[in-house]
Order: structure tokens, then sequence, then C-alpha cells
């Protein structure tokens, strides 16, 4: 493909996009690859001071460049064609689309899966060998699901949505249009609902909803409880890393993204745009404001304010943190002088 091919297709979020001052530079591209590991006839870009320097040391012979014309100009004195945006990263998402599509089979219904008489398919699905559909069970148009699948009765799916290899829909879940879940997610599997008692504990049973709204994605291992009563609902467009957990009742609003093994305990609410790094846990009943951060290992224990960044465990702000973390360095050296200030002290008396 001639970089002038993929101009068109990248301009809707381009802005002032060119090809170099010299109007011969129209390499042929075979593919992308990151800046510091692209060779002749791959597209890059680059994004923010960190790697501006790579322009003046890159192979690749395309780059997405910032609206920056000292690295527009490095780049054309190096003979690198070049296209600018105020969002390199967003127009190189894109860019690999043009290049690469992910693995999509045909529509069929596989001679070894078994769908219950009552079950609704939609036109257009594919259905992946030894797939399990229940009863009631309501499957949308242009729906592929892979191998080894399991949707209990009465699960909804919408439109489009891909259940990949190996995991589990449970009873009493709704999974929107657009929606991605990836293999070996738990979704709607029953809360974490027991009471104690004299004898031990008395399970509670699990009646509520697990709702994902439209264009949820949801990775490897992930598990979404369903609550007792009521529902656990992710917002739409919300992003979810391998290995969450988000427990009974819990309600994330929309475009939300969590890091791999976030953990949330039961009832908690999350505005929208919230974005928890990996490994944070948020307490049970805890309310997380709109666009609020957690950074990685945070611990959070009550409410967050909406566009608050919080860090540590319990999670305070982050700023109060950073001194925290540069005080705790010097620790030793401060315990070293309260000593040696007590045995002055000791002396003196």
């Amino acid at each position: 493909m001639k970089f002038s091919q993929i101009i068109q297709p990248l301009s809707a979020v381009a802005t002032g996009n060119s090809l170099t001052s010299n109007p011969t530079c129209d390499p042929e591209l075979q593919g992308v690859a990151a800046v510091e590991e692209a060779v002749s006839g791959q597209l890059s870009y680059i994004e923010g001071d960190k790697f501006a320097a790579e322009v003046g040391k890159t192979a690749a012979s395309a780059l997405i460049l910032p609206p920056n014309e000292a690295l527009q100009a490095q780049a054309t004195e190096r003979g690198i064609a070049w296209i600018a945006t105020s969002q390199p990263r967003l127009v190189f998402a894109q860019a690999i689309a043009l290049f690469y599509q992910p693995f999509r089979p045909t529509s069929e219904i596989h001679s070894t899966a078994v769908i219950h008489s009552t079950a609704q398919v939609g036109q257009n699905a594919y259905i992946g060998p030894h797939v399990v559909v229940q009863a009631n069970a309501k499957i949308g148009d242009d729906v592929c699901i892979h191998p080894n699948v399991v949707i209990y009765p009465e699960v909804q799916i919408g439109d489009r949505t891909t259940l990949h290899a190996n995991c589990v829909i449970h009873e009493r879940t709704r999974i929107g249009d657009d929606c991605v879940i990836h293999s070996g997610a738990a979704i709607g599997s029953e809360g974490f609902g027991f009471v104690p008692t004299k004898e031990g504990w008395y399970k509670m049973e699990q009646s509520g909803y697990t709702v994902l709204e439209d264009g949820v994605e949801v990775g490897c291992n992930s598990t979404i409880d369903r609550p007792a009563v009521g529902e656990t609902r992710i917002g739409r467009n919300t992003k979810l890393d391998n290995m969450v957990h988000i427990a009974h009742g819990c309600n994330v609003g929309e475009a939300c993204a969590m890091a791999a093994q976030v953990g949330m305990a039961g009832g908690v609410k999350i505005g929208n745009r919230v974005i928890l790094a990996g490994q944070v846990g948020v307490a049970n009943q805890s309310t997380v404001g709109d666009g609020a951060i957690a950074t990685a290992q945070s611990g959070i224990h009550g409410d967050v304010e909406p566009g608050a960044i919080m860090s540590g465990s319990p999670a305070v702000d982050n700023k109060i943190y950073l001194k925290a973390s540069a005080i705790y360095k010097r620790l030793p050296e401060m315990y070293q002088a309260f000593r040696q200030l007590q045995r002055r002290l000791g002396k003196a008396e």
C-alpha cells in the first residue's frame, strides 16, 4: 500500500496532513511498528517529547507526527513521509486497521454446537464447535461465538457481539451490542453472598441481573458477578483488562478503563470516564466520582471526589502520596538522626 493511499482513510481524525515538502516521497508500506523497532517499509508514530529523538534515528519509511514543525522538517530532511495530527496515537490505531483485521469466521452453526430448541439465534451468526446455548437464550444478528462457550438459560446477547473461546455467560445476564468478551471470562456468575449464622454461613441466592451496555469489552479471566437483588451494571464503552473482578451490585459508569487485576467489592459505584490502574482495590460500598484516576496498587476505602487522582493504600491525594514517598526513601537516615538526638538528650539529662 502506498503512503498516499492511507491518507484519505485517516483524514477523518488527522489534521494538517501532508506527504512532506517532497512530492515524490510516497513509499510503499507493508505494515506498522513501534518507532524504535520500525524498519524500511513500515509506518510508525511519534507522541510526546519522550520519543521526539526517534525521528532522527528511526528506520521507518513513514511517520504520524504531532503538529510540530521542527519534527516535520527533520522527517522531511531524512526522506521520511509523514502526516501531522494532534492525536498521533489515535491515527496510528486507525492505521493498524488498514493492515490487520482480527480473525472472524464466516457465518455458520457448527455441527457439534448444542442449541436448545427454544433459543433464538439471529441472522449471520457464527456459533463454533462445542458451544452450548441453553433454553430461551436470545442471540442477536452478526454475533460471533467461538468454541466451547456456554450460554445459560434466558441470556440476551446483542448484535455484533463477540464471545471468545471458553467464556461463560451465566443466567440473568444481558449483554448489549458490539461487546467483546474474551476467553475465560465469567459474566453473571453468583455473587459472594453468605449470611453468618450460629451453624456457619447461610447461602443467599443471587437472583439479580448482570447488564453490560453497548460497546463493553471484558478481558480474559475477568469476572462480573450478579447480585442477590437488583443488578450489576457496566456502562457503555467501558473496557476491562484481564483478571478484573467486579463484585455483586456494582454500578460502573460509561467509558471507564480498568487495568489488570483491579478488584471491586460489592455495591461499589464508579462514575463515568474513571481510570483504575493495575491492582487497584475498591472497598465495599465506595463511590468513585466522574473522571477520577487511581494509580497502580491503590487501595480505595472510601468515597473519591470527581476528578481526583489517588495513590497508595489507603489511597490519598496523589500529591500527598508523592511527598510521602519522597520522605519514605529517607526514613533510614531520619531514624538514625532521631536515635542520635535521643542519645544526646539522654546524656544531657
